[in-house]
């Protein structure tokens, strides 16, 4: 899954969204800080390919996009929005393809800009970037081919605090930049890092009203924060081979980033440090038991302003939920199956 897959809704509820077969499910607290409901299937009945990405506005609506099966050997996007946790989702409306019609290209990747408007990014056929975003009176507009070329993977997009879209995404020996000029403008590539960097382990977060800040590892095993307009810098070791999760939120009464990712030895390795201060330094402390080897991990505010992290096994769809202690730092309760 691409995104940040445990949001907090409007009403305050978590909920979490995952693979399951042909469909995505969700599973919502039923009040804030309370007991879970069980599985719901998302987007009707329609199946869909074991892809998802995750995105959410400031409005907290919650958009899901997924690729299709259309006709043998074809498939075709589509994109549901989830108002609410406990209320059933829009059906999957289709958004097509980059290329007019094929089969799928690689994962997509979606962001909400401040307008309310979901952005879809995908590889498409010639191995540039494509997007398509929703249109202000409703619909959506066309697409459009970024350029680029040789993308790798799933692309890492993010809403600005300004409301700016901005867009990376990996090719051999680089990772490449978009942003949009202003809001809801065309986007132009804007800078190129020369670096290489491990599949599937870009991360996005805005952290600050000025900046977004890109997360990977490099092919050393560092995990790297990078700024546009700036070096990046290697801010610790990578705790295991998956994606990261990232979290900005207030710790204490400072602006920090939270990290979380699955460790090596088979929990979860938690890190913060003050958002944009990567000279100050992180370092991981493990958190939880033993988990299943694939787990994958997300990052969240809960209503009560608490740090929630979510583990989930897209095997098995074991969920495990932990919350921030009541005390300071980042001390967090067991976790606990859900």
């Amino acid at each position: 899954m691409n995104g940040e897959w445990l949001i907090r809704g409007r009403d305050g509820r978590l909920s979490v969204y995952q693979l399951s077969g042909d469909a995505v499910l969700c599973r919502a607290e039923r009040v804030p800080g309370g007991s879970w409901d069980a599985p719901r299937r998302i987007g009707g009945e329609q199946r869909v390919h074991p892809v998802l990405a995750v995105g959410q506005g400031i409005d907290s609506y919650g958009h899901l996009v997924s690729w299709r099966p259309t006709v043998p050997g074809e498939s075709g996007l589509v994109h549901s929005t989830h108002f609410r946790p406990l209320l059933a989702a829009l059906d999957w409306e289709p958004i097509g393809h980059p290329n007019g019609k094929g089969d799928r290209t690689a994962e997509p990747a979606v962001a909400v800009d401040h307008q309310g408007r979901a952005h879809v990014f995908v590889r498409n056929d010639e191995g540039g970037l494509s997007m398509r975003a929703q249109a202000l009176k409703g619909g959506w507009g066309p697409w459009r081919d970024l350029k680029g070329a040789d993308v790798q993977g799933a692309p890492a997009a993010v809403a600005g605090k300004d409301g700016r879209i901005e867009v990376y995404a990996t090719v051999p020996g680089a990772v490449l930049y978009w942003r949009q000029e202003k809001p809801a403008t065309h986007f132009e590539l804007e800078e190129a890092l020369e670096v290489t960097v491990r599949p599937g382990t870009l991360r996005a977060l805005a952290t600050s009203a000025e900046s977004t800040t890109l997360f990977y590892t490099d092919d050393s095993g560092q995990v790297c924060a990078w700024r546009p307009g700036t070096k990046p810098v290697a801010l610790l070791a990578a705790a295991g081979p998956g994606p990261l999760s990232a979290l900005r939120c207030e710790l204490d009464g400072h602006d920090v980033t939270v990290l979380a990712q699955r460790s090596a030895d088979g929990g979860v390795a938690f890190a913060a440090y003050p958002s944009e201060q990567e000279s100050a330094g992180a370092s991981w402390t493990g958190s939880g038991p033993q988990l299943p080897a694939d787990v994958e991990v997300s990052l969240a505010v809960d209503a009560d302003g608490r740090v929630a992290a979510a583990a989930l096994s897209p095997s098995t769809g074991q969920l495990f939920l932990t919350r921030r202690k009541d005390e300071p730092g980042l001390a967090l309760a067991p976790w606990q199956s859900v």
